[in-house]
């Protein structure tokens, strides 16, 4: 690399941080005349939250339930080896399932407490 090259680089890169630190003066903040609260996305975005939410607790026991059926066949067909990786996944099942209904009542909660 000569001379010249880096002497350019150094230009376009010094150039690039004068121009980013100048628009940074520049920027002015916008806050919400109402609120937030108040505003049709955070209402939306509530409505999506308790929907999806609302699913998750409906069709987690579902799925979990298919994918232990489903397990429970591939370890009937499996070696003695393979039947424990079989019953890990059936356990990890479970706990998924839990665990998504857990999270999804608390969220549900929590959503509840800003009505």
């Amino acid at each position: 690399m000569t001379i010249n090259n880096m002497k350019a680089k150094c230009r376009a890169v010094g150039a690039g941080t004068l121009t980013a630190f100048m628009m940074l003066q520049n920027s002015t903040v916008a806050y919400a005349a109402g609120g937030i609260q108040g505003s049709q996305i955070a209402k939306g975005t509530e409505k999506l939250i308790q929907d999806a939410t609302t699913w998750l607790m409906i069709l987690a026991p579902i799925v979990a339930g298919l994918l232990i059926i489903y397990f429970c066949i591939r370890r009937s067909a499996a070696d003695e080896m393979d039947q424990k990786k079989w019953n890990n996944r059936i356990v990890v099942a479970i706990v998924s399932c839990i665990g998504a209904v857990l999270g999804s009542a608390t969220l549900n909660i929590i959503i509840g407490y800003y009505q």
